[in-house]
């Protein structure tokens, strides 16, 4: 499709990096389940491996991993993506190729579990330092800044406490820094946030998550605004190996097609089961990106075009109403992760952060009693339903 950057975003969505196959008339892009590629001649390979376009080898890129890479670079406004096995596959991309002997990171202090977690036990080893502040106040950020600080990495909404962090700010400030912003925009997705638009160097996503919306395949990208960013995460992404399986690929463009009917399924939902909760007698504190009281509420109506799918809350009665809860609902499966079709639950504190100490756990906000629920496409009501029963139980 010709001037697809000028489109729509749902069209940008269903048709960015995949064209009608021109020998087959195939409409879905076909899996390139092939480990190599020939080459017409010796001159044609020794070309390819200088640098002219062309597939080598699937480790280096493929057909059908390549437009997904367009598509996520479409929908953020990049100039290119690079698919990654995993999540964190993305994430360690992003350290590797920008943290070494004797830098230092500031990053948002609730992350994704893992995401702290390794530049806490196993960067350290190789020189690198970090500093984890709460950066839904920019000031934390700036007060951090060092002058062998090279990354600001943030989460925006972060994971699991929905604090949500000033992208346009950060960027400022790692920028007047000689820093590089990068931004995990997994929570948004790109139907809701484009953190490169705001002054973001990098946006990284688990697309395991809303962009998949299946909850039937891990996979992560990383996509940068400038190329010369790109070239350089593209040299450690392909040598250290993480890259992603062509069937990968497929699935989750499948996937990504309908984002933006989920997404707004999900919000729909979200919003609504929010005010419920927030209303209930048995709910002591909730933060969801869409309620007027979350304490960044004109931030997010600013920077996001919807309060995405994912809400935290507290039940009266601390941690053992809290287990009460989620081993009893029948709609919310109790599981890590989030963004698929169906509605998950889960307690962070015991499960995806429960490697993170207690006292650093408490200082990111991720208490006890800490419910994470991220909401999906089901019939309201017996969402509702679902969780006055339970809640009743307490």
């Amino acid at each position: 499709m010709k001037d697809i950057e000028k489109r729509g975003l749902n069209t940008k969505i269903i048709h960015a990096g995949q064209h009608i196959d021109p020998a087959t008339g195939a409409v879905a892009t076909p899996i390139y389940q092939t480990s190599t590629f020939a080459f017409r001649d010796a001159d044609h390979g020794a070309a390819c491996f200088g640098g002219e376009p062309g597939y080598k080898y699937t480790r280096l890129g493929n057909p059908t991993t390549e437009a997904l890479e367009k598509n996520l670079a479409t929908l953020e406004g990049g100039c290119g993506g690079l698919a990654a096995a995993t999540g964190m596959a993305a994430v360690n991309m992003v350290y590797l190729t920008l943290l070494g002997q004797g830098t230092h990171v500031v990053a948002t202090e609730s992350l994704y579990g893992p995401s702290r977690m390794i530049l806490e036990t196993e960067y350290p080893r190789f020189g690198v330092e970090s500093s984890f502040v709460d950066s839904s106040d920019p000031q934390n950020v700036a007060d951090a800044m060092r002058d062998d600080t090279k990354l600001v990495y943030i989460e925006t909404p972060a994971n699991p406490t929905l604090k949500m962090t000033d992208v346009a700010a950060c960027a400022e400030i790692a920028h007047q820094q000689g820093a590089l912003l990068c931004c995990d925009n997994t929570f948004a997705s790109p139907y809701l946030q484009n953190p490169l638009e705001l002054g973001a160097d990098i946006v990284l996503h688990s697309m395991t998550k809303f962009i998949n919306g299946h909850t039937d395949v891990v996979a992560g990208m990383v996509v940068a605004k400038d190329a010369e960013v790109l070239a350089r995460l593209r040299k450690v992404h392909y040598n250290f190996g993480g890259t992603m399986d062509p069937h990968q690929a497929w699935l989750v463009l499948r996937g990504i097609k309908s984002l933006a009917l989920r997404m707004d399924r999900a919000q729909e939902n979200s919003l609504k089961l929010a005010h419920f909760l927030e209303n209930h007698e048995k709910v002591s504190w909730i933060r969801y990106p869409g309620l007027e009281s979350h304490p960044q509420y004109e931030l997010g109506q600013r920077q996001m075009r919807g309060p995405g799918a994912v809400m935290s809350f507290g039940v009266r009665g601390g941690l053992e109403a809290g287990k009460t809860l989620i081993n009893n609902v029948e709609i919310p499966a109790l599981a890590v992760s989030l963004g698929g079709i169906e509605s998950l639950i889960e307690h962070p504190a015991s499960m995806t952060h429960a490697g993170i100490p207690l006292e650093e756990r408490l200082q990111a906000d991720i208490t006890d009693d800490l419910v994470r629920i991220a909401v999906g496409c089901e019939t309201y009501e017996d969402l509702e339903n679902d969780m006055a029963r339970v809640l009743d139980m307490i």
